[in-house]
């Protein structure tokens, strides 16, 4: 792979990273504006269904930034496996 190349790829990748925090901070300043206006109102809890949708689109935004679970996370679970399968 050539430097250009190297470095597209890398200024794609910082700013997938930039946009993906951006989402988060919004979405944690909006959830936090609704939860107040929703306990301010004092109606019936509707707060926790905009968190829950929009966290399901927060993880597949990080899921498609970070890709899936690390190295070490894959290592953790494959040595689960064995050890469960050891104990069967």
């Amino acid at each position: 792979m050539q430097e250009s190349e190297k470095l597209e790829r890398a200024k794609r990748k910082v700013a997938a990273l930039t946009a993906f925090y951006i989402h988060l901070l919004i979405y944690v300043l909006a959830m936090l504006l609704l939860l107040f206006i929703n306990v301010a109102t004092g109606s019936v809890w509707w707060v926790q269904w905009p968190l829950l949708g929009w966290g399901i689109g927060i993880a597949f935004h990080a899921l498609a930034v970070f890709g899936p679970a690390p190295n070490f996370v894959r290592r953790w679970q494959a040595r689960k496996v064995k050890e469960m399968m050891d104990k069967m």
